[in-house]
């Protein structure tokens, strides 16, 4: 029995570990943790993750996290639909929503480009960010992928194919530092950076 108790929590404790930003002994100690807690309340943190796997999924427009076919944003008649933001992950969409300031629309790569790595535009969905500018009434994209090498290339690689278009490409200005995730950033760091991105 012992050693039967002694494999779940290890397993528990494997699960946690492969969370970012989760090492061994945060996974431990968050194991040790459920384990103490009460039973209801471990089942709810279960029954949270299991509606959240069931339940949410892409949106079809800007590829956010959405309950139902489109997210909240593409859903809000009060949005500028003249604008699109492009961000690499929904996290740093909602760290750009907690800086407030921003009232356009969303595109969300779910990635960045990384030949090394196989990841290519395809792998991106920058396609549907293209065929969103060509439908027409947008007036600026603005590029808010991460200032690592592979935002700058997905960056530039959206960039040539956004301004053939006709559509004003700017990118958010470099108050965030080099090397640094969007979502870490401090919120006035993040609104300055938009409110000063510049035009490729």
């Amino acid at each position: 029995m012992a050693v039967d108790q002694q494999g779940l929590l290890a397993r528990l404790v494997r699960e946690l570990v492969r969370l970012p930003g989760i090492g061994q002994k945060t996974a431990q100690r968050l194991a040790f943790h459920l384990l103490k807690a009460e039973r209801e309340d471990a089942l709810r943190l279960a029954d949270a993750v299991r509606a959240v796997k069931d339940g949410l999924s892409f949106c079809q427009q800007c590829r956010n996290i959405a309950e139902g076919d489109l997210c909240e944003f593409c859903l809000d008649p009060k949005r500028d639909r003249s604008r699109i933001l492009v961000v690499e992950e929904p996290s740093t969409l909602y760290a750009i929503e907690r800086a407030g300031g921003y009232r356009g629309l969303y595109h969300v790569l779910l990635g960045a480009l990384s030949p090394l790595d196989g990841v290519g535009p395809s792998d991106i969905r920058a396609e549907e960010l293209i065929d969103r500018v060509k439908l027409g009434g947008i007036a600026e994209v603005i590029l808010a992928t991460n200032p690592t090498i592979e935002g700058e290339a997905t960056a530039i690689y959206l960039t040539n194919q956004l301004k053939p278009l006709g559509t004003r490409v700017s990118r958010i200005a470099y108050g965030i530092p080099v090397g640094m995730d969007i979502e870490y950033a401090d919120e006035v760091t993040l609104l300055k950076s938009i409110e000063g991105r510049r035009e490729l």
